[in-house]
């Protein structure tokens, strides 16, 4: 399995994915088809925590007047699967490993990986 879970409008996802060579590779676009429970499993599993899939960042968490700091890992795991805002992106997700979000060290693991 080689997922790569992304929103097309996100310019950053863009230059991302543009970096690597995604032959073989799903792209998923997370607006138009959502992340299912089963495979936010699969990523909780890698990540072992949904906290680190959950972007702080999203603009939902204004509009939806969340307090961070109160949510349990259940919260940030039906927060994930109700918004695709939610997600940290992208992620790459393979059967052993799991590339979270746009930070630099992520990135400079997945050149590794690449």
């Amino acid at each position: 399995m080689k997922k790569v879970f992304h929103l097309n409008t996100c310019d950053t996802c863009r230059k991302i994915l543009a970096k690597f060579d995604l032959k073989g590779w799903e792209l998923r676009e997370i607006k138009k088809e959502p992340i299912t429970r089963e495979e936010l499993t699969e990523m909780h599993k890698r990540a072992k925590s949904y906290e680190a899939l959950f972007s702080k960042k999203s603009t939902q968490i204004k509009l939806r007047e969340l307090d961070l700091k109160s949510l349990t890992e259940k919260d940030f795991e039906e927060l994930l699967l109700d918004h695709y805002t939610f997600l940290k992106r992208p992620v790459f997700l393979t059967d052993k490993e799991i590339f979270i979000g746009n930070d630099k060290k992520n990135i400079e693991a997945l050149q590794d990986f690449f």
